[in-house]
């Protein structure tokens, strides 16, 4: 049954990313990969989040950290496209445009994943101004 999860899961993550990088290409029209670092970012928090609520929860079902994680986040986020993104820039001879996007990408995902991290071990009460119970 995991397996289900985790390919649903990943399908549904496949196409965010899709329609995502779809509705950025509709406003970007620059060389430089913003839908991907975009999508990177989002996803860099998103699963730091998700690893602190879950640790933090206690007794959360099996499924959640790999179905959501590694399939939903896992299949929205892409290593690989950033990757060929960043080398088609080079071949382009858009150094420029290559190191930032390099340097927005490392600095910016684990920026991001630590303010996931941060925001997701905060009790929900001290994040809602709620009286601890």
């Amino acid at each position: 049954m995991l397996l289900v999860i985790i390919g649903v899961a990943g399908i549904v993550g496949a196409l965010l990313r899709y329609f995502t990088g779809l509705m950025v290409h509709g406003w970007w029209v620059g060389a430089f990969p913003l839908g991907t670092l975009l999508i990177n970012f989002v996803g860099s928090f998103a699963l730091g989040w998700l690893t602190a609520w879950v640790n933090r929860a206690g007794k959360v079902p099996a499924w959640v950290k790999p179905g959501i994680g590694t399939g939903l986040i896992g299949s929205f986020t892409t290593f690989s496209t950033f990757s060929v993104e960043t080398v088609n820039l080079m071949q382009q001879q858009l150094w420029g445009d290559a190191a930032l996007y390099v340097g927005l990408s490392l600095t910016g995902g684990l920026f991001l994943a630590w303010a996931g991290l941060y925001i997701g071990a905060i009790p929900r009460s001290s994040r809602m101004g709620e009286a601890n119970p």
